[in-house]
């Protein structure tokens, strides 16, 4: 048996290890361009194109990156120390961080177990986690590492006896907050996975295997976890043989919802209910009259529809057209793109490609990175600024995009 000292010996080397480890990811990987190069290295193509990928010409992705750029603020100097305050109220709840890990659909394809992983990530940083109905693992799966931060986003299925169960299961497993995802009534073509060889689910063509090969560390992980498959709607439908090979299960479940929809939905649903995908502030304003508790501002990062404005664009009127909650998504790349979001009106932010280009890059060690790389990136550019609340933010503007 150790002795006490021995114990203690122990336990401040692995900590002093652990502290160097940081500091070595810092000084390799000192921002989110960096993850997303050694991921890059590290995934198969048709994987990294399945993340990374817009639609079309993949103007409105390039649209969410410059839009958000043109957002500026007045430096400030000789304004003293300061103690920034990071912490937000979301729902009457408190945060210790204006930003969470958005929905990916099939994110254990970008690195096994991505789903549990985040969501046990999410919950020692005190930070909301959202799992999709194209995850692939279930709502049970992460349940026992979930938090109490457990949000759920909702693709309606067009069946209601589904759409009560799944939801049925989502509070079963301790989710507290529903994402209905509105902005796919049709399926996107996203011409770049096309490109790649993806199918879903994927086959193992001598292309893709050749793709595979070339990454041994992900292909040993991925024959140890298992082929990632959407679980969630296979426990609803076993036979999707009838599906194009570049759209999945998903397409013959889901229906385009209307506000009838909407108000089905609330009426099932006891806990927190957001619409995802809001763009236009008169719809916002009709979405509170609905009795949602919140919207949530994302032109689905480009991915769906490549003639859309940016979300940045869209913010300022949909703050001015209603009361509610704002969260906030598509383009964050940074702590000064979330200053962005929060200065234009938005009380919280969601970010979805940043966490996975983290796993690929890092695995296991990749979310915990990612959030301090934003912390500090957050408290970095809040110096520069000159204020220490993100309320005070607006007064330091100026300029905002058109």
């Amino acid at each position: 048996m150790f002795a006490p000292c021995s114990i203690s010996f122990l336990w401040t080397n692995l900590t002093r290890r652990k502290q160097i480890r940081a500091m070595d990811l810092h000084a390799k990987y000192p921002a989110l361009s960096d993850l997303k190069a050694r991921a890059k290295r590290r995934i198969p193509h048709f994987v990294f194109e399945y993340l990374d990928s817009g639609t079309g010409t993949e103007a409105t992705t390039r649209r969410n990156r410059e839009k958000l750029d043109e957002v500026l603020f007045m430096p400030s100097i000789l304004h003293g120390p300061q103690t920034p305050d990071l912490g937000v109220k979301l729902f009457e709840k408190d945060f210790p961080l204006p930003f969470g890990i958005a929905p990916v659909g099939l994110s254990g394809l970008m690195w096994p177990n991505a789903e549990y992983l985040l969501a046990e990530a999410a919950a020692k940083a005190g930070i909301p986690y959202c799992l999709s109905t194209v995850a692939s693992q279930t709502p049970e799966h992460v349940a026992p590492v979930l938090g109490e931060h457990g949000w759920f986003q909702l693709y309606p299925p067009k069946d209601p006896g589904i759409r009560r169960d799944m939801l049925r299961r989502v509070k079963d497993a301790g989710f507290s907050a529903v994402a209905m995802t509105v902005d796919v009534p049709v399926a996107s073509r996203r011409e770049r996975q096309t490109r790649s060889g993806l199918t879903h689910p994927p086959r193992m063509t001598p292309r893709i295997l050749a793709q595979i090969a070339r990454r041994p560390n992900w292909a040993w992980n991925l024959w140890r976890n298992g082929t990632p498959r959407m679980r969630l709607l296979d426990s609803y439908m076993q036979d999707n043989r009838s599906l194009p090979p570049t759209e999945h299960i998903g397409y013959l479940l889901r229906t385009s919802p209307d506000y009838s929809y909407v108000r089905a939905v609330r009426e099932e649903w006891d806990g927190l209910f957001f619409i995802k995908g809001v763009l236009d502030p008169e719809q916002a304003k009709t979405l509170e009259a609905e009795g949602v508790d919140g919207l949530w501002v994302s032109n689905h990062a480009g991915r769906q529809f490549d003639g859309s404005r940016s979300t940045i664009e869209m913010l300022p009127a949909i703050r001015a057209a209603s009361n509610l909650p704002i969260i906030f998504d598509s383009g964050i790349e940074g702590g000064l793109d979330i200053l962005r979001a929060l200065a234009l009106g938005a009380d919280f932010v969601m970010m979805g490609r940043a966490w996975h280009y983290a796993l690929a890059a890092l695995g296991r060690d990749g979310p915990a990175h990612l959030l301090e790389m934003l912390t500090r990136d957050l408290v970095a550019n809040l110096g520069q600024i000159g204020v220490e609340r993100f309320a005070d933010l607006p007064t330091r503007l100026v300029s905002k995009p058109a």
